[in-house]
């Protein structure tokens, strides 16, 4: 049986991720308290500002970014979609 957690963004309870996602106490926080739905709703934003501010995740100051946004996302104000953003 898959494990459940109360999970933060959806606030109720649900499947949660099978390990870690990312490395480190941001990880550790994600795992413990964020569902996988909730964690493919994050990739699926966080693709948004990563075209848009054309992140380069390879390099640190990328990964800072996206770390801050998904840490406002789940944990803080929330990860706002790029100023001027139309979607698809």
């Amino acid at each position: 049986m898959a494990r459940m957690i109360q999970c933060i963004k959806l606030g109720r309870e649900a499947e949660a991720l099978e390990k870690p996602p990312i490395r480190g106490p941001l990880g550790e926080r994600v795992y413990e308290s964020v569902s996988k739905n909730a964690w493919q709703m994050w990739l699926e934003h966080s693709k948004t500002f990563i075209n848009e501010y054309r992140l380069d995740l390879t390099s640190e100051s990328g990964q800072k970014v996206w770390m801050t946004e998904c840490e406002k996302y789940f944990f803080g104000e929330g990860s706002a979609t790029p100023p001027g953003f139309k979607g698809a």
